[in-house]
């Protein structure tokens, strides 16, 4: 018999057996109109895996679930298989990478996407601690990329099969392109793989994704919209007419709620301005030499004080800032939250000093003249730091707006631990 995948179309670890099959010209056969929730759950699938647990790899001899054992499975169908190497410190390099893809690449992946679907409870600090550990791992990963294509040897391997389906769901779910740019050789590495035949011919096209799913709001599960009103026993004769009339007063309200155009963010109604923030933060992009003639010149030029305002952060509570990664990631957690406020919003944000506790101050370009509500609303962060509006004829907090768009160091006669941007 072929070997039969029992997994959806769509499922990632799934793309790992089928694409080691490709490279190892082994027959796989996907199941068909698999539905999850359904089909692992019938009898005949908890045989192969009793905790319905999805991809399962149905063999002559017997079934296999775990998708990294599936792909080492299929993997070693085939004699002398280049994909696991060419000697044992290959061999081993290729486990090696193939643990590191599951335990710091993937967890951490699903432990930032999971809250915010609403598959775990979402704990902003506990997010932080996320995507924090992720950056260490591609952090990591782009140090090797730097001068290997491969993560083992001068091919393709079976750790670069696992490694690339587990980036691939944070490319297409969670990773944007603001996210992953700090990681260049992973992009490298990642659009290579994808486009490699035998990938493409699984993935399809690959998309990376444009923003961070939102965070599902808890509310709408605990409000109990049927614990009521036991009005049927107070007024049996009347409700009895009333009744079939409520529940379509009901339904019309909730039909009426379907079609409502969504309320335009109070930004959006301001009148037009000059100043194009995109032209900026391309112009802020692609100037590599003479910044302060080109970059700097250019902002003043197209800033609008009537349709934008500027404004300096400082954080409160520097004194916490004793040690540094916690510090970068601090700034790194309130860089990705302000997402939202990306269409309206450009930022730079310094964390100074050569020596705890690290300052950390920043300065933001914003729609209008106020620190927007929403953004406020949503991000916690915002009030764990002062924040002063510039006032741009004074020639002093002009050349600070300067400074810190620059990137100048010493700044404030203190060198710069780091420097972020939010565009």
């Amino acid at each position: 018999m072929a070997l039969v995948l029992h997994a959806g179309k769509t499922n990632k670890n799934a793309y790992k057996t089928l694409i080691a099959a490709e490279y190892s010209g082994v027959k796989v056969e996907l199941t068909q109109n698999f539905e999850m929730g359904v089909s692992n759950k019938n009898p005949e699938f908890l045989k192969m895996n009793p905790i319905g647990k999805v991809p399962v790899l149905e063999t002559p001899d017997g079934p296999i679930f775990e998708s990294n054992a599936m792909a080492r499975y299929v993997t070693r169908l085939k004699s002398d298989n280049p994909l696991y190497g060419s000697s044992p410190i290959e061999y081993g390099h290729i486990e090696q990478w193939i643990d590191f893809a599951s335990l710091e690449i993937d967890t951490n992946i699903f432990l930032w996407f999971r809250p915010r679907v609403g598959r775990a409870v979402y704990l902003p600090p506990f997010e932080e601690a996320s995507i924090a550990a992720l950056k260490r791992a591609l952090g990591a990963l782009n140090t090797h990329l730097t001068s290997n294509t491969y993560l083992v040897g001068h091919s393709v391997t079976l750790a670069d099969i696992i490694m690339t389906c587990n980036l691939y769901f944070g490319f297409s779910q969670l990773m944007t392109k603001s996210f992953t740019s700090e990681f260049p050789h992973v992009e490298r590495y990642f659009w290579t793989m994808v486009n490699q035949p035998n990938f493409s011919k699984i993935l399809g096209e690959v998309k990376q994704t444009e923003s961070v799913p939102p965070v599902q709001s808890a509310k709408k599960p605990y409000q109990p919209k049927e614990a009521a009103k036991p009005k049927q026993k107070d007024e049996p004769k009347k409700e009895a007419k009333k009744e079939p009339a409520k529940p379509k007063e009901a339904d019309v309200a909730e039909e009426e709620e379907a079609p409502k155009p969504k309320p335009k963010n109070p930004l959006d109604l301001l009148p037009p301005s000059k100043m194009i923030l995109d032209e900026w933060k391309r112009l802020y992009s692609n100037t590599k030499t003479n910044f302060r003639e080109v970059a700097i010149k250019g902002f003043w030029d197209m800033y609008d004080p009537e349709g934008y305002s500027l404004w300096f952060c400082d954080y409160k509570y520097n004194d916490e800032n004793t040690v540094s990664f916690v510090t970068l990631n601090k700034v790194g957690g309130f860089l990705q939250r302000m997402d939202l406020a990306r269409k309206y919003a450009f930022g730079k944000m310094l964390v100074i000093g050569s020596d705890p506790p690290y300052k950390v101050k920043g300065l933001w370009l914003f729609r209008g003249q106020e620190v927007p509500q929403f953004v406020i609303d949503e991000c916690y962060d915002m009030e764990l730091y002062e924040w002063k509006k510039v006032d741009v004829s004074d020639e002093a907090q002009k050349e600070r707006v300067n400074q810190m768009i620059e990137d100048q160091e010493p700044f404030e006669g203190e060198p710069l631990l780091d420097a972020k941007c939010f565009k």
